[in-house]
């Protein structure tokens, strides 16, 4: 009976630190929205005054959220995370019922932006947790020992997980769960488009296409890769004007356009040299180059305005660059990475298609595979 209730209290805290694990994940893989919904938070609580933090408390219990589901995934520390991670839950438990009670128009943020909830599937959600969390906890005294090997799959992951919100930090986040993300077309007039990657494999004189999460064993000859276009569920839309207030939407939706968008304008004047030459580079090899900003000031003949929200969600990055051929989103760079002038000339005599799909499966297969990593250390070591 004994070794019954610990195999139900296990079972019950890794199921709890599954769901932490990859919240925690998906808001550092994206720490810029991340902040953006913290300062939702801070709006809801009427403490705007702390905006200035919003960044840093965002990647403190994103990482948090991380270490204390990695904590109860492995077992390590069982009196101290079991205990913490109650405290927490009961708190986010208590903000969402807030949530319910007063409806602010806003997301709960709890998967970052790859899944959303309403309030009330959230409010939800933190009760199963809660209940799972007092069910692993309650009684203390039947948690267990954790074996040594434990402690050191828990620090790698850590580890794994801090240079992981480190790189996401610096760059780009390597999975876009936005409505903006590559792929997507912008600006149509009808219902946009998006496409994704599908693997065409031959075995036996037949072939069929794979996507990157089903690709099939090592008895299937690879062929080629193409891209598959798909409805997007809502129409994508970036609307920018020039300083006499002409919209110019128009301007993103033919041929080869490389932009590079500043969501906050005072940017070092090194900074801003570098953008100005990366235009440049860009369009002697035939790009159509756009500097967009939330800025009402226009001073450039190639700089045009767009809101906020938009420049944010189209670039996590501020400075950073977007390449759009005939209105769909292609690829995106970081300020700090933004191509040399020969990676250019290359991009631009390639195809769209495959400038697309080689970054968007080389992204994708990164992040699954720092999944892959962390769940195989968390549980095979």
């Amino acid at each position: 009976m004994r070794y019954i209730l610990f195999r139900m209290k296990r079972f019950c805290g890794f199921a709890a630190g599954f769901v932490f694990f990859i919240s925690g994940i998906l808001k550092l893989v994206d720490p810029v929205g991340a902040s953006l919904v913290m300062k939702e938070y801070y709006k809801f609580l009427h403490i705007g005054f702390l905006e200035v933090t919003a960044m840093p408390n965002a990647l403190f219990f994103a990482f948090l959220e991380t270490l204390i589901g990695a904590g109860l995934i492995t077992g390590v520390w069982r009196k101290i995370v079991a205990p913490v991670a109650l405290g927490f839950q009961s708190f986010f438990t208590f903000l969402t019922l807030l949530l319910v009670i007063f409806k602010p128009e806003m997301d709960c943020g709890c998967f970052g932006e790859a899944i959303h909830l309403t309030h009330a599937q959230t409010f939800i959600k933190n009760i199963i947790l809660l209940v799972l969390l007092i069910i692993y906890y309650v009684p203390a005294k039947y948690l267990g020992q954790t074996k040594r090997k434990k402690y050191v799959s828990f620090a790698l992951v850590s580890l794994s997980s801090a240079a992981f919100a480190i790189y996401s930090l610096s760059y780009i986040p390597m999975a876009d769960f936005t409505d903006l993300r590559p792929g997507t077309a912008v600006n149509k007039e009808s219902v946009s488009e998006s496409f994704d990657a599908v693997f065409v494999y031959e075995k036996d004189g037949k072939e069929e296409t794979f996507t990157l999460e089903n690709l099939p064993d090592s008895t299937w000859t690879f062929l080629r890769t193409e891209a598959q276009g798909k409805p997007s569920e809502t129409p994508a839309h970036i609307s920018i004007h020039d300083g006499n207030g002409n919209y110019a939407d128009s301007l993103l939706t033919t041929g080869k356009v490389m932009i590079v968008s500043v969501y906050r304008d005072r940017l070092p004047e090194k900074d801003s040299i570098l953008i100005r030459k990366f235009l440049a580079d860009a369009q002697s090899e035939g790009f159509r180059p756009l500097l967009l900003t939330s800025d009402m000031q226009i001073q450039d003949s190639d700089r045009y305005n767009c809101d906020y929200k938009t420049l944010i969600t189209l670039n996590r990055s501020n400075g950073g660059a977007t390449y759009l051929e005939d209105g769909y989103i292609i690829r995106k760079w970081a300020k700090r990475a933004l191509p040399a002038p020969e990676e250019l000339a290359m991009i631009s005599e390639e195809d769209p298609t495959e400038t697309f799909i080689g970054r968007d499966t080389k992204t994708s297969l990164a992040f699954q595979g720092f999944l892959l990593y962390v769940f195989a250390v968390m549980l095979l070591l």
